[in-house]
């Protein structure tokens, strides 16, 4: 892989596994240094390791999205340390229970949209001047299929990801003068823990690796990468 990304800074969420882990690696293997943000130390650490063999920075952010002091915080320390933000891949998600509406549990429909759309919102809010600083910022937001197919028993994270796929196309739209360009990827199925924990009886042998999803992510996050405003579904690039 050409490294189409030197000199660049990337904030991944949900870095420590899955579709984050994965893009993290091709992120950093393509000349970007890494800031890692995931709940989970362990998985940070080893991502840290694995950057650091490639030759790039990574600098580990172990924190819950849902402490939204802590996202501002950390658009404060991004500023003081680098001045800009060349790259954001908002990955986090959080899949709650497959059931129906009427049984999910009220903590459980919080946390949805804590996680996957007021984090989101957060990050934008933090963010946003570090990725005009940049010449080329990039900003990348993970959605899903069910955003539009709004299948029976998956109304709320349905409901959480269509009001990302909202809130982040007004964005672009509220940027599209600048050098930043925003858009949305939804991967499809993938082999990842969240997959496994919605189809408990489906093969993953049948489904992508997040290494598969990766080098899209790359090109969506490249300072040559010119569209915004988009949803690009993984499967129609292929």
């Amino acid at each position: 892989m050409s490294k189409a990304l030197n000199g660049r800074v990337t904030l991944v969420t949900g870095a420590s596994r899955g579709i984050g882990y994965a893009a993290s690696l091709a992120l950093a293997e393509a000349g970007s240094d890494i800031i890692a943000l995931a709940r989970t130390q362990g998985g940070l650490e080893a991502l840290d390791d694995a950057i650091k063999e490639k030759g790039q920075s990574c600098t580990i952010v172990p924190m819950d999205l849902n402490q939204a002091e802590g996202i501002d915080r950390l658009g404060a320390i991004i500023n003081e340390r680098w001045g800009k933000l060349d790259g954001l891949l908002a990955n986090a998600g959080m899949l709650g229970d497959i059931t129906p509406i009427p049984h999910l549990e009220p903590k459980t429909w919080d946390k949805l949209v804590s996680v996957n759309l007021t984090a989101n919102y957060r990050l934008i809010r933090s963010l946003d001047p570090l990725l005009r600083a940049s010449d080329a910022g990039r900003a990348l937001f993970l959605t899903s299929g069910v955003a539009n197919s709004r299948r029976a028993y998956w109304g709320a994270y349905a409901a959480t990801k269509a009001g990302l796929e909202a809130l982040v196309q007004c964005y672009a739209k509220e940027t599209e003068v600048t050098n930043l360009k925003v858009n949305l990827l939804n991967p499809g199925a993938t082999r990842t823990a969240m997959r496994a924990k919605a189809m408990p009886g489906e093969d993953p042998q049948t489904l992508p690796n997040p290494s598969d999803i990766a080098p899209l992510i790359v090109k969506m996050l490249s300072p040559t990468y010119a569209e915004t405003d988009q949803i690009i579904s993984y499967r129609d690039t292929l």
